[in-house]
């Protein structure tokens, strides 16, 4: 074999053997940089974030009060509001919402293919359901891990007119405080309640319709 014929056989081993060497741990390989491309960074890991923050509190319950509403908010304004992380599930989490007497009301959260849903389930003091339920929307963008928002869906639109611009806002803040909100996006409709996750409170009863 000659020499030229032997540094080329060299060459070419040397090149085969740098392709098997694995990228170093702060250059990622080119299959993970084309995959983050297509999954933007941060879109599962914020409402991933999010989820976990509510099922550190699952069934637990904290009181709340009324920052934000108009005069059609009186009775939330009167009475005594309590939230319950009551169930949850890999893919559901429903809270209920009582204002005094009232267990009509529970938000529903889910997970579907491409994000997170809020959803009320209202009902009537026999279980059955009212005649508006069932509204509220998706999320349009991976939010943050303390904050996601809602866009009224067509069953929203088509149940309460009006509602169609309804945006609903929930979070999250460990610790701290967990809030809903609602704005119409277009007019001056906002509500607004918090409540202080640093105080728990004894459960309440469970919300008409649900098992015991």
């Amino acid at each position: 074999m000659t020499p030229i014929r032997r540094a080329a056989i060299a060459a070419i081993t040397v090149a085969a053997l740098a392709c098997q060497t694995p990228a170093p741990a702060d250059q990622p390989a080119t299959v993970a940089a084309s995959t983050s491309a297509i999954v933007p960074e941060g879109v599962p890991g914020s409402q991933d974030a999010f989820w976990n923050h509510l099922q550190r509190v699952c069934g637990q319950a904290f009181r709340g009060r009324l920052t934000e509403g108009n005069a059609s908010d009186s009775t939330f304004r009167r009475a005594e509001l309590i939230m319950h992380v009551r169930q949850c599930a890999p893919t559901e989490i429903r809270i209920p919402f009582h204002a005094d007497s009232d267990r009509s009301r529970t938000w529903v959260l889910t997970r579907t293919g491409s994000g997170l849903r809020l959803k009320h389930d209202h009902r009537h003091a026999d279980g059955s359901a009212d005649s508006v339920t069932q509204y509220g929307g998706d999320t349009r963008d991976a939010g943050t891990a303390t904050r996601q928002e809602f866009f009224a869906d067509a069953h929203t639109a088509a149940l309460i007119p009006a509602a169609k611009a309804n945006v609903w806002t929930v979070e999250v803040e460990p610790g701290a405080r967990f809030a809903y909100a609602l704005r119409r996006e277009g007019t001056d409709r906002r509500f607004r309640v918090e409540f202080d996750l640093t105080a728990r409170v004894p459960a309440p009863p469970p919300p008409w319709g649900a098992t015991p």
